[in-house]
């Protein structure tokens, strides 16, 4: 069996820097986490690929669904896509899981631990922010779902998780 990668190896040491928790898969470049965040638990895959220099972390959950919410929940990470300027939504229909990819290419053999965490951070965030859009379609009755504005579901602002360190700015 080959040995981790010095890729591998720097995300590692990037996670425990943050006191994140992962664990190496054997005799591949990938470790994973669970991060829990304001309204889901994140299932982490970071993936390194070495021979180009890239990164590339998956959040995921498990999200169930029928035939008939599919063609709305994918509606849904359609037009969230399209206000990313990083990463992007997916949605795994043979496990039926919800994902969250980005990939950085790193110009060095050891990746940098500031965007390393920043990648964690947007995965986690973007991941929290579109679970109680997407449990809202789900929920949403069959006989309902021709009247679910999904453009004006991703507009409501009572779903996003509160920022760290926000409460403190308040007057």
């Amino acid at each position: 069996m080959r040995p981790p990668s010095r890729q591998i190896l720097s995300v590692e040491e990037a996670f425990g820097q943050q006191g994140w928790h992962c664990e190496a898969v054997e005799g591949k470049d990938v470790l994973r986490a669970v991060f829990t965040a304001h309204h889901t638990r994140i299932e982490m895959i970071v993936q390194a690929y070495p021979p180009m220099n890239a990164l590339a972390i998956m959040g995921e959950m498990p999200l169930p669904l029928d035939e008939e919410h599919q063609p709305y929940l994918l509606e849904l990470l359609a037009r969230a896509n399209k206000t990313l300027n990083l990463g992007g939504f997916e949605y795994d229909l043979d496990r039926q899981r919800l994902v969250f990819r980005i990939t950085n290419l790193f110009d060095k053999e050891r990746y940098d631990a500031d965007i390393v965490s920043s990648m964690v951070h947007c995965t986690v965030a973007e991941m929290d922010r579109i679970a109680p859009y997407a449990s809202t379609v789900i929920r949403t009755p069959e006989d309902l779902l021709d009247d679910l504005d999904l453009k004006r579901l991703l507009q409501r602002e009572d779903f996003i998780p509160p920022v760290p360190g926000d409460e403190d700015d308040l007057p």
